[in-house]
């Protein structure tokens, strides 16, 4: 049988991230855990019932700042192995025990933010003006002032974290640990199955049958567990409806766009101007696909295919280093001294096997430096996994060195634009080799990546999941409940509500609610749209030679959670006031699907002619 997926202990050490930059033991992990303790219990002995005054104030902002980032390093150290193998027993004993330890530490400083609430609003103006590297931090405790609770009932929330975080934990390991998807054949070859495999490797098979047979049997074996995991997330979404009614709000959607700092219009206006001028856009796209494929009928489950799988580029880990360089080198010598240090030190985990997350995410103890999860697989698709964590990778370094801990973290509505940003200039790249070389063939693979990778996964599957939440939180906000053939129905809905009769949505396809984290991430989908909104705006500045564009957009990433969402993305040179951005986005992705149909229509023999 081809492709063994190997244990952790079988893959190369090189090729995986190195924790020990944040402890190099468990011992030193120990002696920082007994080092937080000491200051939690100062910190309360200190400020609790004592804090009456700025200066006071001022010291506790300070002392606090300290706890949480060493508790970001402790957190990490502990629950970063987990991620890469939930097999090894040991490794989920040390990532629950960093949950209670995080608990712990929640529970006995939830006094402090408690006490914000009789906080006059004179000190959070002169706060604000006096620790100026804080000031996101106090705009948004002045803002949840409005919404706190006692704080003996903030306390008991708390405490109850780890009973509240439990459906994603449950998710997370029915996923990886218990659902075991065996092997499928094509004729009489067999091929082994994991999530991953599927979602990384056979999903963009270039044979039409082994894609199709690894959905079908993928999609049998979610279809096992669907009851299961429609429970977990029902205990999700109730969760957050108690806790919307418990700080007033009618709508889960309002509340958990209240810590974004958006409204409710930047949300529906994301999801119904997408559904409405993105879709016809994508379906010219999937029938363009079709018949330069060849296929019979163009499927849901084919959707993930290279329009051009001959001139597909294999791309080795080794080769990635001059990829990410010849992307970011517009954006000068601090971006490029920043970004390209991930080799070096190890930031990336690239190995796939047993008992890994699927997908891939980028993280960062504060004081250390970032760590990002994926699963290479020696294509393209890896390579725009790769640089778009490296995107989140140089935001979080940039504010740190800018922000306090505190106010390092910005609304989620601006978190996907610093990844979504690097695929932009990614594609760029190889567009520009393109223009320099005469090669037609190379620009309309470009394009067709930037339209199966990056607008694909963060205009369109991400969106649909947003879509089809909104649709689970009315249930909900209306009082009604669901099960499994419930969300399946939303799913199926959506979806040809997007495809239209252009693509066959394949049985099975309706299970897609079951093969995402997201959901249980609040208002986190809807996001990827958003921020690659305000990433096309900006890297068009940048493409424009718009004045400024580069140092905006460095700007943008040093500042952290200091501005709302509005003020930030006016950082980066982007009004997202009004639905403009997004239209234009919409507008250049047109643009850029006719000229790929151009392209394809054109001889290898014609003149090279740009068109743009």
């Amino acid at each position: 049988m081809d492709n063994k997926i190997l244990k952790r202990s079988e893959v190369s050490e090189n090729l995986t991230w190195n924790i020990s930059d944040i402890y190099s033991s468990v011992e030193e992990w120990e002696e920082a855990l007994l080092d937080l303790k000491s200051k939690v219990n100062d910190f309360v002995d200190s400020y609790k019932s004592y804090l009456n005054g700025v200066e006071v104030f001022k010291s506790a902002l300070t002392d606090i700042d300290e706890i949480l980032a060493l508790l970001s390093r402790i957190d990490h150290f502990a629950s970063l192995p987990s991620s890469v193998d939930a097999f090894d027993n040991n490794n989920v004993k040390m990532a629950k025990k960093a949950a209670d330890i995080f608990t712990w530490v929640s529970a006995k400083i939830s006094f402090f933010y408690s006490e914000i609430q009789n906080m006059p609003d004179e000190y959070f103006e002169q706060l604000s003006h006096e620790m100026p590297s804080y000031r996101g931090f106090i705009r948004k405790m002045k803002k949840h002032k409005n919404i706190m609770l006692k704080p003996e009932v903030e306390k008991v929330l708390a405490i109850l974290n780890p009973v509240f975080s439990s459906p994603d934990n449950i998710y997370e390991r029915t996923r990886i640990c218990d659902m075991d998807f065996g092997n499928f054949y094509v004729g009489e070859k067999e091929y082994p199955l994991s999530f991953s495999l599927y979602e990384d490797k056979y999903m963009y098979s270039n044979d039409t049958n082994i894609r199709r047979e690894a959905f079908t049997a993928f999609s049998k074996v979610l279809y096992n567990y669907r009851n299961t995991l429609a429970e977990s997330y029902y205990s999700q979404v109730k969760y957050e409806k108690i806790m919307s009614e418990l700080r007033g709000f009618d709508s889960v959607v309002d509340y958990l766009l209240y810590d974004q700092e958006v409204d409710r219009n930047y949300f529906d206006r994301q999801i119904d101007i997408i559904m409405r001028d993105l879709a016809p856009v994508m379906r010219k796209y999937a029938r363009h696909l079709k018949e330069v494929r060849g296929l019979d009928e163009i499927r849901f489950s084919d959707l993930k295919i290279d329009l051009d799988p001959e001139y597909s580029k294999n791309v080795k880990i080794k080769e990635a280093k001059a990829y990410v360089f010849d992307a970011v080198k517009s954006l000068g010598n601090e971006y490029i001294d920043t970004i390209m240090k991930y080799e070096e030190e190890r930031w990336v985990d690239f190995p796939q096997n047993l008992g890994k997350e699927t997908g891939g995410f980028a993280t960062m103890p504060f004081g250390v430096h970032p760590y990002v999860l994926m699963s290479w697989t020696d294509n393209l698709s890896s390579m725009y996994t790769l640089i778009h964590e490296l995107g989140h990778c140089g935001q979080f370094i940039f504010t740190e060195k800018n922000r306090s801990f505190l106010d390092s973290e910005p609304s989620l509505y601006l978190v996907e634009a610093p990844s979504t940003f690097n695929e932009l200039l990614f594609t760029d790249t190889l567009i520009r080799r393109a223009l320099e070389s005469g090669d037609l063939r190379l620009e309309r693979y470009a394009i067709s990546k930037l339209l199966s990778d990056t607008y694909f996964h963060n205009f369109v599957t991400h969106l649909l999941e947003a879509a089809y939440q909104r649709k689970v939180y009315a249930l909900i906000d209306m009082g009604e409940s669901f099960d499994a053939d419930t969300l399946s129905s939303i799913k199926r809905r959506v979806l040809e509500d997007f495809w239209g009769d252009d693509v066959i949505i394949d049985k099975g396809a309706e299970l897609t609610w079951m093969r995402q984290r997201h959901y249980y991430m609040g208002l986190y989908s809807y996001t990827y749209s958003a921020g690659l909104t305000i990433a096309t705006k900006a890297f068009l500045n940048l493409k424009d030679r718009k004045k400024g564009a580069e140092d905006r957009w460095i700007q943008f990433l040093k500042s952290g959670g200091a501005h709302a969402p509005l003020e930030a993305a006016e950082l980066a040179g982007v009004d997202i006031s009004d639905e403009k951005p997004l239209k234009d986005t919409i507008e250049y992705l047109d643009k850029m699907c006719n000229r790929m149909i151009e392209l394809t229509e054109w001889s290898d023999t014609q003149k090279y002619d740009s068109g743009m």
